[in-house]
Parts: structure tokens; sequence; C-alpha cells
């Protein structure tokens, strides 16, 4: 049983998280391609590229959830509940998933509500994006090195 919700546990982590990862990226640097000349109007494939993007992060978003619940399975399963690196991790996924609810996708909503309305958009608010968009990354990044190295497991590498 182990195996089983440890492998649907990285296959979620895969298939909701990578999406949300690979799509904010993407997001700040399509609102700017979207961004009109001076006087123009947004450039409407890439607003329907930037809808495209902020979709993918809300949806996957939601069907992120499975992959802390599935950790948490496979840790009661496996007996680790009470470890450091799990601990550590759990911590780290809540600040990750309240970066991408709080920084993120609000700001996505922000962004995608200017550009539709062809209200003008500062560049620096993509650039705050950007950065929102990298600390929940570092953060995805370093559960994921914890998951793998386990740092004090007697089952870690």
């Amino acid at each position: 049983m182990t195996k089983l919700l440890l492998s649907l546990h990285v296959l979620a982590a895969i298939v909701a998280v990578g999406p949300v990862t690979v799509a904010a990226s993407m997001f700040p640097p399509a609102v700017r391609r979207a961004l009109p000349a001076e006087g123009g109007e947004p450039v409407a494939t890439a607003v329907a590229t930037v809808a495209l993007l902020h979709r993918i992060c809300r949806v996957y978003a939601r069907v992120g959830i499975a992959v802390p619940l599935l950790g948490l399975a496979t840790a009661l399963a496996m007996g680790v509940l009470d470890d450091g690196w799990l601990v550590t991790s759990v911590g780290l996924t809540a600040a990750a998933a309240g970066v991408l609810l709080a920084f993120v996708l609000p700001r996505q909503d922000e962004l995608v509500g200017q550009l539709g309305g062809s209200r003008p958009v500062d560049r620096r608010s993509t650039v705050r994006l950007a950065m929102f968009t990298g600390v929940f990354n570092l953060l995805w990044a370093t559960v994921t090195a914890l998951m793998i190295v386990r740092p004090g497991s007697t089952t870690g590498a």
C-alpha cells in the first residue's frame, strides 16, 4: 500500500504542480508581450495566451490539493509523520500554497482583468509577480529536494 500511495503522490506532484510552476513562470513575460504599443490595443493573441496560462494555474492549483493529501497518507503509512524533513516539507508546502493563493493568483487575476479591459498595465506589476512566482517555485524545489534526500531518514539516500 505504501508503494501505491507514494506512486500516486509523485504522479500527483508531477501532474498538478508541474503545470502550475511552468504556466506561472510563463505568465509575466506573456503579459509583457501582450502590452500594447503607445496608445494601441493589447495584442489579441497574446491576451488569449495570458488568459490560458491563468486558467492553467487556477485549475491545476485546485488539483494540486491531492499532492499534500497523498503525501500525508504516504507518511502515515510509512510511519514518518514526526520526522523533521517531513515537518519541514509540510511547512514549506503550506508556504508555497500561501504564496500561490495570496500573491500569484490574485495578481494574475488583476493583470488578466487589466488586459481584457484595455486598461494600462504597469510593467513593475509583472516584475513583482515574477518575483512571487520565483518564490513559489523555489519553495517547491526545496520540498522536492527534501522528499528525495530525506535527511535523517533511515529510508533516505
